[in-house]
């Protein structure tokens, strides 16, 4: 039996080895392409297609269909009044946090109409009262995201 030729590797199916070699380079790529008639040069192309309410300053992302102001509005208000939390992060298409933040509003009711005995009813109450009406100031005022994650047009 003859001994097997340099560089041969049976678990290579009989490739014979070859030392790597560095592949050659290629262009660096492009931070931003440029956008279609329309759109300013420095922004791209939109990622989602057209943008019919515009397009974010910020981040170049079209912008939602709603409205920041609705939104910060219901939010805030039902919740300032009658203690409901959750209708404008509905409305933004945040439906887990919306929906969340309604079945607390029946437990801070709960709490409220069965503590008349006790404090720390109340202190549910009064906390999941805070929290609605400073989220509904955070939406006024921050960068809210709608259930797609697009920002909110003001």
């Amino acid at each position: 039996m003859t001994a097997p030729p340099p560089g041969y590797d049976p678990y290579q199916q009989n490739y014979p080895l070859v030392p790597y070699q560095q592949q050659p380079m290629s262009a660096p790529p492009v931070p931003y392409s440029p956008g279609p008639a329309g759109y300013p040069p420095q922004y791209g192309v939109a990622p989602y297609g057209t943008a019919p309410y515009g397009l974010d300053p910020l981040t170049g992302y079209p912008l939602s269909d709603k409205s920041k102001v609705i939104a910060g509005l219901l939010q805030m208000l039902p919740g300032f009044f009658i203690g409901l939390g959750g209708v404008g992060r509905l409305y933004a298409g945040n439906t887990g946090l919306g929906i969340t933040q309604i079945c607390l509003t029946v437990v801070g009711w709960i709490s409220f109409w069965c503590g008349f005995l006790l404090i720390f009813p109340f202190m549910i109450y009064l906390g999941l009262w805070v929290w609605f009406v400073v989220d509904g100031i955070v939406m006024l005022a921050g960068r809210p995201v709608d259930g797609q994650g697009r920002p909110l047009r003001t």
